[in-house]
């Protein structure tokens, strides 16, 4: 019988101590800066609502800085069944697809209701990834986040692009997001009403889109991503108005394409590529429990988006420098999506490429 000295047994035991507390410690932090994320959005969705009801109310056109601010009876309508289609029956579709997938690896239904719920009250990755494996729950949070956001982004850029193609306008560079304000005020207004709600409204609005991988602050990392999306036309109105300012009309589609197609691809690619056959060894910081990415998945991203460049070149019949940006954004989306905060990249990516289009166009057309 091997008997441990008692000043032995004692180290261990406070060994153990420490470590417990470091984790309860590392877990406090992360819910703190999940509440403090949720307030920072629901200052700015505020102040964005106030801005817009006043310029609304005293029939002050949004110009450069807001675009339209007025709403018509058309706009409620078409919000509501997009809203109803996309945001309530589509993402509540994924959230059942997720929790199937996650039931069919051994999830049992508490773990589910913990995976699923706000997660702001005692939830612990590293004791749920001792049962599970992490691959496994990464390619099934891929698959909920980018399957359900797949359908909006290949219609959101069908519609405009053929909008542009056939009738190329100045404004849709600029509003290409969003058709006015108001849409954006409402889905930021539905995304914090659900932040924390464990029922089918929450299921809704963050089943499919927050990460388990990002425990504690995976509704925080969705909401941040919502937040800057649609802040993001405080960026793009000016931008798009400068872009028009400096591009010829008929060469609007091509910038679209190379804006917003290089972004989704490069999002796409580096998540979906890095979940299957990433091996997660790049720390990186922002939102969220497990903060790694992949060379495999930045590899994907330069990739895919330089083939889709190259055929937006060679389908458009165009020069060598239109191929030449389209080689540089193959190259800058996938390092500024690897560098970006977590949950600041579909903000920093699409900014980065407006710049760089604008930096474009002042250098061959109006230089």
């Amino acid at each position: 019988m091997i008997t441990i000295p008692a000043s032995q047994a004692l180290g261990q035991k406070q060994a153990e101590w420490r470590h417990r507390s470091t984790i309860r410690q590392a877990q406090q932090n992360r819910l703190r800066l999940a509440r403090w994320t949720f307030h920072v959005c629901l200052a700015y969705t505020i102040l964005a609502t106030g801005v817009w009801l006043a310029f609304m109310l005293l029939g002050i056109d949004g110009g450069s800085i807001l675009g339209n601010c007025r709403v018509s009876l058309s706009q409620v309508v078409r919000c509501a069944i997009s809203f109803t289609l996309f945001w309530m029956i589509w993402s509540y579709g994924f959230h059942w697809l997720k929790y199937v997938l996650l039931r069919r690896a051994g999830f049992s239904r508490e773990e589910l209701r913990e995976c699923f719920g706000s997660r702001l009250h005692g939830f612990h990755l590293e004791r749920l990834l001792e049962q599970h494996s992490e691959h496994t729950v990464r390619i099934i949070d891929m698959i909920g986040r980018r399957g359900r956001n797949l359908l909006l982004m290949i219609v959101g850029f069908a519609l405009v692009y053929s909008r542009i193609r056939d009738n190329p306008h100045p404004q849709d560079l600029a509003v290409s997001l969003n058709a006015s304000f108001f849409d954006a005020l409402v889905m930021s207004w539905w995304t914090l009403l659900t932040f924390h709600n464990d029922g089918v409204p929450g299921h809704m609005a963050y089943g499919a889109q927050a990460r388990i991988l990002d425990g504690v602050q995976g509704r925080a990392n969705a909401l941040c991503i919502m937040t800057l999306w649609n802040g993001f036309k405080f960026v793009m109105i000016p931008l798009g108005m400068a872009l028009a300012m400096v591009y010829p009309p008929q060469t609007y589609v091509t910038l679209y394409s190379f804006i917003w197609l290089s972004y989704g691809i490069a999002d796409f690619a580096a998540e979906i590529i890095g979940s299957l056959f990433g091996r997660q060894n790049i720390q990186v910081w922002g939102l969220g429990d497990i903060k790694r990415k992949s060379w495999q998945g930045v590899i994907a991203a330069f990739v895919c988006v330089l083939i889709a460049n190259m055929t937006v070149v060679f389908l458009g019949h165009l020069s060598l420098p239109w191929a030449i940006l389209g080689i540089v954004l193959a190259f800058v989306n996938p390092l500024v999506e690897l560098f970006s905060p977590r949950g600041t990249d579909d903000f920093t990516m699409a900014t980065t490429n407006a710049l760089i289009c604008l930096g474009f166009g002042w250098f061959v057309f109006a230089g």
